[in-house]
């Protein structure tokens, strides 16, 4: 490494050690305290349960199985998010399977700077970072979990998940992508409907390929629900994660085939879900 990287890297290292030496202590102290249902009231645990089914209040509060936080950053408008629409419950019957509970602790927005681009609304999308980390913190702070699962993808929602979370890193925490994108058209075809773009023979967006006037003409949608295709997006996450000093594996890629619902689910079990250690 070049010396004038180490020499900032350790300045930083020295500037920073009395906040991050703070930060370790509370949460050291917080790791330490009891579990939730042994030192909050009763008031506070009838309400932190009140929606869960009878047999994982039974679970939670009598066997004291592990209590799982979910929070995530599910909408329609991110093709890399949608999937999260079912997730929860998913996850809330894997957890059930295993002898545990989990709940939606809350949930953050997550805008696609693909659609506002060149648009107001991209003006808002540094900003949603911020928003991110404080509704993660936000759905945290109910302070009832013994560990969370982050449901998120893409560059300002991982981001700010990890911001949001690291004020409770006494929790371990679990970042989950939502799987890779089907490609959909092969990229020659892909050109080809460019060309036709440009010269005024074809209609560009959710039906990709559609001639003026001439119906879709069996092209398929040039792409689906998932993480994006193209490396720098879809890979985002696999660098902002490890150079804040998480730890998993890297993806190989996220470009898959044309795939059935089942297929991109089994994709998805080879994507990394990276457990946060404490920094």
């Amino acid at each position: 490494m070049k010396p004038a990287v180490l020499e900032i890297t350790q300045r930083i290292r020295e500037r920073s050690a009395p906040l991050r030496r703070a930060y370790l202590e509370r949460l050291e102290r917080m790791a330490r305290r009891p579990r939730a249902n042994d030192r909050l009231g009763c008031a506070n645990v009838a309400h932190a349960y009140a929606a869960l089914p009878a047999n994982d209040k039974l679970r939670v509060v009598a066997e004291r199985g592990p209590n799982l936080a979910i929070v995530t950053s599910y909408n329609d408008m991110l093709s890399a998010h949608q999937p999260y629409e079912t997730w929860p419950a998913l996850i809330r019957d894997e957890a059930r399977r295993l002898g545990a509970t989990a709940q939606v602790a809350g949930g953050v927005p997550a805008m696609c700077d693909g659609v506002t681009q060149g648009q107001p609304g991209m003006e808002l999308s540094l900003f949603s970072r911020d928003t991110i980390a404080m509704g993660t913190a936000v759905a945290l702070s109910h302070d009832v979990f013994d560990g969370a699962l982050l449901l998120g993808v893409c560059d300002k929602i991982v981001p700010g998940l990890l911001i949001g979370a690291l004020n409770f890193g006494h929790l371990a925490c679990v970042f989950v992508p939502a799987g890779p994108m089907s490609s959909g058209l092969p990229n020659e075809a892909k050109a080809k409907v460019r060309e036709q773009f440009a010269a005024g023979k074809a209609l560009m967006g959710a039906g990709e390929g559609m001639s003026k006037g001439g119906g879709a003409k069996g092209w398929p949608s040039r792409s689906s629900a998932g993480t994006a295709t193209w490396s720098a997006k879809s890979l985002r996450s696999d660098s902002v994660l490890p150079s804040a000093g998480v730890s998993g594996r890297t993806r190989k890629s996220s470009v898959v085939p044309a795939a059935t619902r089942a297929e991109t689910r089994r994709a998805s079990a080879d994507v990394p879900t990276s457990s946060r250690r404490r920094l």
